[in-house]
């Protein structure tokens, strides 16, 4: 699915052709799974107490994030891997051993705000440098922005599939890292 957000606009402009565009998304995914380590480390060691992972509580939460996945997926609702991991670990941590386990200000401030302020930041940002691309160009030629256009898409798309491989490989390697811990 994100490789599909990615590129869709480089492909759709033949700034890429969709074999070249899937190529740089593989790529940009991996190179962001090795260079950032903080989701990693956020579901590894900060969101519950590590003293009381065990076995189980691995298994718990994935059960119940795959479980969730699946059921929204069936029901054709939108729903993120993420938050369910997420949720699945702090449900599973909360039945095994309480909310005292629970880092509740992690959650907060690294799971809660930033669900709720990134949207709303990015629309902002997005729209006014939007507004600005606008009125910057609004005098030029068509064509030859066009091929500027298509390299800023390129690499566009390129950050765009640098940041699921920084946030989505990395809470997998933070689970692991539980899992190995237990």
């Amino acid at each position: 699915h994100d490789t599909a957000n990615a590129v869709a606009t480089s492909v759709s402009t033949r700034a890429l052709s969709p074999r070249a565009a899937v190529a740089l998304a593989a790529a940009m995914n991996f190179v962001g799974a090795l260079v950032m380590t903080g989701v990693a480390r956020t579901v590894a060691a900060h969101l519950v107490d590590v003293r009381i992972v065990d076995g189980r509580l691995v298994l718990a939460a994935l059960t119940g994030a795959i479980a969730w996945n699946l059921v929204t997926w069936w029901a054709g609702l939108p729903s993120s891997s993420t938050y369910a991991l997420l949720g699945g670990l702090i449900g599973a941590t909360w039945v095994i051993a309480g909310t005292d386990a629970i880092r509740w200000h992690v959650v907060l401030t690294r799971v809660a705000l930033p669900a709720v302020v990134s949207p709303v930041l990015g629309l902002a940002v997005a729209s006014t440098v939007m507004l600005a691309v606008y009125w910057i160009f609004r005098s030029h030629r068509p064509g030859p922005l066009n091929r500027g256009f298509r390299a800023a898409q390129i690499a566009s798309a390129s950050l765009a599939a640098l940041a699921p491989g920084a946030n989505d490989a990395q809470k997998t390697m933070g689970v692991i890292a539980l899992a190995l811990a237990a």
